[in-house]
């Protein structure tokens, strides 16, 4: 499941027409790189769910077909659900367990390194914390995010969960968060701590970082071999 019915708010005016998903990078939507680099790991499943703007987002992707993929839409009302709703309401349309993206990051992670086995929950994949979030979210010893120990992480919002990790939610409006550190409190969560690129695009600024990075990366592709 990608997430992807944000309103973007950080990014307006860029975001006040086109919904932050399809915001694009180097020529190419946000999305479709996660898309593309979800299918090229062997994805073939699908499901979005859809807020501000969603039409927009389901016009533009479409069944799927062009990626080699199916996709599935969920949609929302006319308030976000954040990210814990969202993946309830989603709950129907996924496996178990079920891999979750979020729709604003940047990452060359390997999608095939996520475990098809864990003892767990949910299971998080970490990065090194960036300079807007120094202090993480979560500790790592061994495969066991935990709270109270350091090193802490950063949470990529690259996830994969048990539909049992939502057995006492309600539908509505809730975010994923509290769910995440009550589970990792009780040592219920596994993780691992991925040390590749990863971004996300919160704020025009981390946008445009990412910009210059993959036009960097292009021109150095086009470069002739010596």
């Amino acid at each position: 499941m990608i997430l992807a019915a944000g309103r973007g708010e950080r990014l307006r005016p860029l975001t006040d027409n086109i919904p932050k998903p399809l915001v694009e990078v180097a020529g190419k939507p946000v999305i479709v790189r996660l898309i593309e680099s979800l299918a090229s790991d062997g994805f073939r499943e699908l499901v979005i769910n859809l807020g501000y703007l969603g039409d927009k987002v389901r016009t533009a992707l479409g069944n799927g077909s062009q990626y080699g993929i199916s996709i599935t839409y969920s949609r929302e009302p006319g308030h976000a659900l954040e990210t814990g709703g969202g993946i309830f309401q989603a709950l129907p349309l996924l496996s178990d367990p079920f891999l979750v993206v979020n729709g604003d990051i940047a990452t060359d992670f390997p999608f095939l390194r996520v475990p098809t086995e864990f003892n767990s929950v949910a299971h998080l994949v970490l990065v090194p914390n960036p300079p807007h979030h120094p202090h993480g979210d979560f500790s790592l010893q061994g495969d066991r995010v935990g709270l109270k120990e350091q090193p802490r992480f950063t949470f990529s919002g690259i996830g994969i969960y048990r539909k049992s990790f939502f057995c006492q939610c309600k539908p509505g409006r809730f975010s994923i968060a509290p769910l995440l550190r009550a589970a990792a409190a009780n040592g219920q969560v596994s993780g691992q701590l991925y040390r590749g690129f990863w971004s996300d695009i919160g704020t025009p600024e981390r946008l445009q970082r990412w910009c210059e990075l993959l036009r960097s990366q292009q021109e150095n592709d086009n470069e002739p071999n010596q």
